[in-house]
C-alpha cells in the first residue's frame, strides 16, 4: 500500500483523511506534518504517522498533499526540493496554483494532481475538479481519484479550465448560504421561527439537487414544472428576473474567476 502524506493538517486535510481511513479501515499508511503541535496530536489520536519536518515526509511517502494556503505555497516547495523525484506524485489543493508552478518550484517534472475541492467534503458530501499531469501512473491517478471520491463527487476537468470550475464547485457554496439565507431572513420577518424555515429551506435545496441529478429532466423544464401559469411561482421568478438574477449569478462567477487568475501562479 503507498504512503499517502499531507503537509497541513487543517479541515481540508482531515476530512480527507477521515475519508481514507474510512475506505481503508486503517491509518497505517497515512502521515501529516504541520507545524502546529495540537492538529499533530489529533492525527497522531487516528493512528496517523507525524513527521518531524515537511522533508522527511516527502522521503518517506508516496504521494503527497500539499494543503496549504496559496500563499505558503513558495515556502513549502522549497523546503522539500530536495526530496522530489519522478517516483513521488504530489496533489495540489489551493486556488490558483498551476501544475508548472508546483514542477517548477520543485525543480522537476514529477507528476502533479490540481484539484479544486469544496468545504462539503468535511461531511463526505464534496465536489472535487481533478486535473492530472502527464507522467502520472494509472495507479497514482486512480489513488488519488479515490482519495476526493470517498468524500463526495469527482469530475476530471482539464488544467485550461481549472481557475473558471473554482467559481462552479469551489466558492459556489457561498452562494448558495446567501441564497438560504435570504430565504431565512425573509420568513423570519414574517413571523416564522428562523429554524423551522431553514430546515425547510435545506430539505428544499437537497431535493432541488436530487431533482436535478436524478429525475432526467433539464433545469429548464425542471422550472416549467414547478411553475403555474399566473400562479405564485411565476410571481417569484419574474421578480429574480426583473433584479437581474441570472445575470448576477453570471458577474458573479466571472469575478471569482479573474480573481483566481490574479492570485495564480
Amino acid at each position: 500500500m503507498k504512503k499517502i502524506g499531507f503537509i497541513g493538517a487543517g479541515n481540508m486535510a482531515t476530512a480527507i483523511i477521515k475519508g481514507l481511513i474510512a475506505q481503508n479501515g486503517t491509518a497505517d499508511n497515512l502521515g501529516v506534518f504541520d507545524t502546529d503541535d495540537g492538529k499533530c496530536r489529533l492525527m497522531e489520536a487516528m493512528g496517523v504517522s507525524v513527521y518531524p519536518s515537511s522533508a522527511e515526509l516527502v522521503r518517506q511517502c508516496d504521494i503527497i498533499v500539499l494543503a496549504v494556503k496559496p500563499q505558503n505555497y513558495a515556502e513549502v516547495l522549497a523546503a522539500v526540493k530536495e526530496e522530489a523525484s519522478l517516483d513521488k506524485t504530489f496533489v495540489s489543493i489551493a486556488a490558483g496554483i498551476s501544475i508548472a508552478y508546483v514542477r517548477g518550484a520543485l525543480g522537476c517534472d514529477c507528476p502533479v494532481v490540481r484539484v479544486m475541492p469544496n468545504t462539503p467534503l468535511l461531511l463526505k458530501k464534496g465536489a472535487s475538479a481533478l486535473c492530472p499531469s502527464d507522467g502520472i501512473s494509472d495507479g497514482d491517478k486512480e489513488l488519488v481519484y479515490r482519495m476526493f471520491a470517498g468524500s463526495g463527487v469527482c469530475e476530471y476537468i482539464t488544467e485550461d479550465h481549472m481557475n473558471e470550475i473554482i467559481a462552479v464547485n469551489g466558492s459556489s457554496p457561498a452562494y448558495i448560504y446567501l441564497f438560504a439565507k435570504a430565504m431565512a431572513d425573509y420568513a423570519e420577518s414574517c413571523g416564522i421561527v428562523r429554524e423551522q424555515a431553514m430546515n425547510l429551506i435545506c430539505a428544499t435545496l437537497e431535493g432541488s439537487a436530487a431533482m436535478l441529478r436524478d429525475s432526467g429532466d433539464s433545469a429548464d423544464v425542471l422550472i416549467q414544472k414547478v411553475s403555474s401559469k399566473g400562479g405564485t411561482t411565476i410571481a417569484a421568478l419574474e421578480q429574480l428576473r426583473a433584479h437581474g438574477f441570472e445575470e448576477a449569478i453570471s458577474d458573479a462567477m466571472q469575478a471569482c474567476t479573474k480573481r483566481a487568475e490574479e492570485l495564480g501562479r
